[in-house]
């Protein structure tokens, strides 16, 4: 975790990619103009699992203002996506 961030807020794990494949997103992505269904890769994922739009102004809003916590990531890649799949149902439209 980086010192002066809230709390339960953490540093983001290079290569993890949870939160670019686990849920929906509804926004258009750049090549996806309809957006991301969820457990899909997001076409800007590397095969190095970056955002290939991280400093880019096309990036999403939703995915510029998602922020890391411990909660939503656990400590592990893995866990950030039991983690994420948990929510993503949780949160489902019916």
């Amino acid at each position: 975790m980086s010192s002066g961030m809230g709390k339960g807020t953490m540093e983001c794990r290079s290569g993890c990619a949870a939160c670019c494949v686990v849920p929906s997103i509804s926004s258009a992505i750049p090549g996806m103009p309809n957006g991301k269904p969820a457990y899909v890769r997001c076409i800007q994922l590397s095969a190095e699992n970056l955002c290939l739009l991280f400093d880019s102004q096309h990036r999403p809003l939703v995915c510029r203002s998602l922020r890391p916590t411990l909660e939503m990531c656990g400590t592990t890649n893995e866990e950030a996506f039991v983690r994420l799949t948990q929510i993503e149902v949780a949160t489902r439209p019916e």
